[in-house]
């Protein structure tokens, strides 16, 4: 409270005791829900795989960068975790709902429900199918927004870019209804969006697959705007690279996935010059709105990429998390786009009315490229091919697998919950010997259920597995690393919350980015408690601001 100055006589103790009543009115009424706006606008934006790490050597070496702009007015989480598992489907919900897959129950982009139905079933015979929130939903992957309805096909107008005989099926009372991704999540769980939309307020994001509208929420309107071109695409030929192979996708190379991101970067400034995503109507600036960059996750992954006219791998040179050049130049452009929206916003006198969010769904495993280990049989020439897939050794001993998941963690789901006791007796005996399937942490049981949920409901794995760090269940030769897991590389990703309001404050206590979602709705001027996770897991808005 400011310094009340000391005047004379009565004059003075009247104020003094005026002043101090309202400020505890005013406790009062925040504690009682009455949410005083801080901003009008929320920037919200992931750069996905991007570690603390990759932020502290960055602004090291580039002191002038727009990274370095937003960290001196802003607060830096130093020791923030994104969800578990990281995978990017669940770790953009951390940020839209305030909850984790507990509450959500959304564990992966790819992932088993078996209480669902396959599509084109109708409902018919044995529940239980893979659920493909990914490119699978897309009409055409040869074009950019995913493609289109054929003439005279039923289609979703919202939805326009995927295709409703992809939906997995709910049976109903009445009848057999299509799981587009925004049902998908369980519990009554909504999303930022819903409340921001409710409220009256614009809403706008963009990202890789038209899946991601799951952020709409369970009333399918909580976006007035999606742009979600399809980065696995193989469209390149077509927006801007006529001599890529006619197989390639935007993740064959970071100089692809930079101009795919740039696309992007174009729809957000039309955003803050208060325009829609084509930029010819003029709809007004969005309360909140966003992007996830990819170019820094593809920089961290490829094998091969392209430097001038040679190649070169991406991913780190070093444990110390120093980058090759390609990761190097994705890094750049990110921080190059930043500059833009910032730019853009300062000219539009937006900068003061606007929380700038940076964060990242996931980080990316290994960076220290020596701890690399992959499938036996790969061809990787950085891996070593010694680690057995624990989905394979379990089916060779007789216990059906429904359905594996696997990056740098293993999702496992058994066609039969009873076999559970059996499956980890096979893989904790592996794990005690040979450990050919190079188990860190077999979670199952109460434990599994204490942290994730119920198996026996359909949707929860009977096994999660995190690997040693390094490993990574599969025989790629075009990756050096992955997300998904539970380990440190995965899990901790750079967090700054800027505005010219702020003074420069780094935070070391560890937070989630679960509690994004709260934050964003108090600076709003809305209440957090009308998120469902959040009464649920009890989520608390950032500290430090």
């Amino acid at each position: 409270m400011n310094e009340i100055r000391k005047w004379f006589g009565v004059t003075a103790i009247f104020t003094a005791s005026v002043l101090a009543f309202t400020s505890m009115a005013a406790t009062a009424q925040d504690r009682d829900g009455d949410h005083h706006q801080q901003y009008q606008h929320v920037l919200l934006i992931s750069v996905d795989g991007m570690h603390e790490a990759d932020l502290v050597n960055y602004i090291k070496k580039h002191p002038g960068s727009t990274f370095a702009k937003l960290v001196k007015h802003g607060v830096e989480y130093t020791h923030a975790s994104t969800s578990e598992p990281s995978d990017s489907y669940p770790g953009l919900l951390a940020f839209a709902t305030g909850g984790s897959p507990l509450s959500h129950g959304v564990f992966y982009d790819d992932t088993y429900d078996a209480t669902l139905y396959p599509h084109g079933s109708n409902c018919m015979g044995t529940p239980g199918t893979e659920v493909t929130n990914f490119e699978a939903l897309d009409w055409d992957l040869t074009k950019l927004d995913g493609g289109s309805a054929p003439p005279g096909v039923t289609f979703d107008p919202r939805n326009p870019h995927i295709n409703p005989a992809n939906l997995p099926l709910r049976k109903t009372a009445s009848g057999c209804e299509m799981v587009w991704p925004h049902l998908y999540m369980k519990n009554g769980t909504n999303t930022i969006f819903e409340i921001i939309h409710e409220a009256g307020l614009r809403t706008a994001w963009s990202d890789k697959h038209p899946a991601y509208e799951i952020v709409n929420g369970p009333s399918g309107v909580g976006l007035d705007e999606l742009y979600a071109p399809e980065i696995n695409s193989t469209s390149l030929q077509a927006n801007g690279f006529p001599g890529a192979p006619s197989t390639d996708d935007w993740t064959a190379d970071p100089i692809y996935t930079r101009t795919y991101d740039g696309f992007k970067v174009k729809v957000v400034l039309n955003w803050i010059h208060g325009l829609d995503q084509t930029g010819t109507k003029q709809v007004g600036v969005p309360a909140i709105f966003g992007m996830n960059f990819q170019a820094v996750s593809v920089g961290q992954k490829v094998t091969v990429a392209m430097e001038g006219t040679s190649t070169t791998r991406g991913g780190y040179l070093d444990a110390a998390a120093t980058p090759t050049k390609p990761l190097e130049k994705s890094l750049d452009f990110v921080d190059a786009s930043l500059g833009q929206m910032y730019d853009a916003l300062k000219a539009a006198n937006l900068l003061h009315s606007t929380l700038f969010i940076v964060g990242a769904k996931h980080g990316q495993s290994p960076i220290d490229l020596t701890k690399l280990h992959m499938l036996s049989g790969s061809s990787n020439a950085y891996a070593h091919a010694d680690v057995s897939d624990p989905a394979t050794l379990l089916t060779n001993n007789n216990v059906a697998v429904a359905q594996e998941t696997a990056d740098d963690v293993s999702l496992i789901w058994l066609k039969n919950h009873a076999d559970t006791a059996t499956a980890v007796s096979i893989l904790s005996t592996d794990q005690a010997g040979a450990n050919s399937t190079h188990i860190q942490t077999l979670y199952d049981g109460a434990t599994l259920q204490s942290k994730w949920g119920n198996p026996a409901e359909g949707r929860v794995p009977d096994l999660i597995i995190q690997p040693i760090p390094g490993t990574i269940y599969s025989k790629s030769a075009a990756k050096l690393a992955e997300h998904g897991g539970l380990a440190a590389d995965d899990t901790n990703t750079l967090l700054v919350l800027s505005s010219p309001k702020l003074e420069k404050k780094v935070v070391d206590t560890p937070v989630t980015n679960m509690q994004v979602a709260p934050t964003i709705l108090k600076a709003l001027g809305l209440d957090p408690h009308k998120l469902v996770a959040v009464q649920r897991e009890g989520t608390q808005a950032l500290p430090g601001l």
